[in-house]
C-alpha cells in the first residue's frame, strides 16, 4: 500500500481541486470556467451574500476576477450546468443528472417522511398534482406566482405560500420540475423537458449502485485523497451505502488505498494520481469550497480548525461573521472576515488573523488577493479594521 506524508495528501488535493496558483493570463471564458467544473464537479449554492453569491466565488479562487454572468450563462442560458441537490443546493454539470436519478428515486418513495409534506399530502388530496400542472401550464414559474394563482382563485385551494413552496419543493427534490432561471436569486420551476437538453435526459438512467460508484470515484478525483467518509460526503451519499461500493472500486482496481501518515483511517485516491512538488500563488476560500467544506478533513490536512459563524452570537464568534481562509501555496496561512459595503463602496475587512506558521509574506500576499477581489466587485477600496492579529500588518500594506 502507497504511504503519503500529510504533505503529499495536502498538495494532492490542492492540486486536484485546481488550486495549484496558475490564473488565466487572459480575459476568463467559458473554457475557463469548465476547467473549473473539472475540479469542483459542482459549484454550491447558498443564499448569503455578505461578499458575493457562493456559487460565484469558488471560479474567483481559481481564474482571479472574472465576469460571474459567465455562471449564469453557462447554466441557464447553454443549459451545460443543472441545480439539484449534489453536496447541498448547487450547480452541477448537466452530465451527471442521470447519476442524480437514484436520489431523485428514493426521495419519491420517501414521501411520508417529509413532515411537512406529508400535512399538505393529507389536508389537501391532489395538491401536488395541481401544483405540478402549474407549472406545466404556466413554467417556468415562481412558487409566489402559483401561491397568487391559488389567491385569485384559479385553483380550487385556499390560498398559502408555504404549501406551494412544499409542494414545489417536493417536486424539485423527485426531479419531476428543476430550475429554469434564478433571477434575483429566487428559483424559477419549470419541468425537465423545457429545461435540460434532451440528449441528457435521453440517457439511460444507471442503477442504484452504479450511480453511487460512479459519484464515489469522480469525489476520488475532485478530492485528490480521502477518506470513505470525505469521498461519501462529496455528493452526500451515506457511508453505510457508500462502504461496499467504495470496496467495489477498490477490487475493479478503479480506487488505490492508501496510507496518509497520522490519519486514524484508511484512505483512497485514483491510481494515475501524482502529487504535485510544490504549489505557488495565493486564493480565499469560500466557506463553501470542496477543498474545505468538511471541516474534520480540513483540520487532517491543514492542521486549521474552521467553523463557519454566521449563526454565533455577535459576542460568542471568535473570528467574525464570515470568515474566508487564505491560502498561499500549500497551506492555510490566515482567515479574514470579509464584507462587500456596497453602499460606501469599499471592501470591509472586519477581521484578520495569521495562523501560526504563517510565513513573513503573509500580509503582503493577502492584500494583493484582497485588491484582486476588491476589483472584481467593483468596490473602489478596501478598509481594515483593527480586530486580529494580522489587522495591523495588513492596514499599513494597503496602505
Amino acid at each position: 500500500m502507497r504511504s503519503l506524508s500529510v504533505g503529499q495528501a495536502r498538495r494532492l488535493a490542492i492540486g486536484a481541486q485546481g488550486l495549484t496558483g496558475t490564473r488565466p493570463t487572459t480575459t476568463p471564458d467559458r473554457r475557463h470556467l469548465r476547467r473549473v467544473l473539472k475540479h469542483t464537479g459542482l459549484l454550491q449554492i447558498d443564499s448569503v451574500n455578505v461578499l458575493a453569491r457562493a456559487h460565484y466565488l469558488p471560479a474567483f479562487s481559481r481564474l482571479g476576477p472574472y465576469d460571474p454572468a459567465l455562471v449564469d450563462r453557462m447554466a441557464f442560458t447553454h443549459r451545460e450546468l443543472f441545480e439539484y441537490w449534489g453536496h447541498e443546493a448547487a450547480l452541477l454539470p448537466v452530465e451527471l443528472q442521470p447519476l442524480m436519478r437514484w436520489r431523485m428515486a428514493y426521495w419519491e418513495r420517501r414521501l411520508t417522511s417529509w413532515p411537512r409534506l406529508a400535512k399538505v399530502v393529507e389536508e389537501r388530496p391532489g395538491y401536488v398534482e395541481w401544483v405540478y400542472d402549474e407549472v406545466v401550464a404556466r413554467g417556468p414559474v415562481s412558487a409566489g406566482e402559483v401561491a397568487e394563482d391559488e389567491k385569485r382563485g384559479s385553483g380550487e385551494w385556499g390560498w398559502n405560500w408555504t404549501d406551494a413552496k412544499t409542494a414545489l419543493e417536493y417536486l424539485f427534490y423527485v426531479g419531476r420540475v428543476t430550475t429554469a432561471a434564478r433571477p434575483n436569486f429566487e428559483r424559477l420551476y419549470d419541468i425537465p423537458d423545457r429545461v435540460l437538453p434532451q440528449r441528457i435526459l435521453a440517457l439511460p438512467t444507471p442503477d442504484e449502485h452504479e450511480a453511487q460508484r460512479e459519484l464515489l470515484l469522480l469525489a476520488a478525483r475532485l478530492h485528490g485523497v480521502g477518506t470513505l467518509g470525505d469521498l461519501a460526503d462529496y455528493f452526500r451519499i451515506k457511508n453505510p451505502q457508500a462502504r461496499p461500493r467504495v470496496a467495489e472500486l477498490v477490487e475493479d482496481g478503479r480506487l488505490e488505498p492508501v496510507e496518509v501518515r497520522g490519519w486514524t483511517q484508511p484512505a483512497y485516491t485514483v491510481p494515475d494520481a501524482i502529487v504535485p512538488r510544490r504549489m505557488s500563488g495565493g486564493s480565499l476560500l469560500v466557506p463553501f469550497d470542496p477543498l474545505i467544506w468538511e471541516r474534520d478533513r480540513t483540520e487532517r490536512l491543514f492542521e486549521f480548525r474552521y467553523r463557519i459563524e454566521i449563526y454565533v452570537p455577535a459576542h460568542k464568534r471568535v473570528h467574525g461573521y464570515y470568515v474566508l481562509p487564505f491560502l498561499l501555496g500549500d497551506a492555510l496561512v490566515a482567515r479574514v472576515d470579509l464584507k462587500a459595503d456596497r453602499a460606501a463602496g469599499v471592501l470591509r475587512v472586519q477581521a484578520a488573523w495569521r495562523e501560526p506558521e504563517a510565513p513573513g509574506r503573509t500580509a503582503e500576499a493577502l492584500a494583493a488577493e484582497l485588491s484582486l477581489v476588491a476589483q472584481w466587485l467593483g468596490l473602489d477600496g478596501i478598509v481594515v479594521e483593527p480586530r486580529g492579529d494580522l489587522a495591523t500588518e495588513l492596514a499599513r500594506v494597503l496602505g
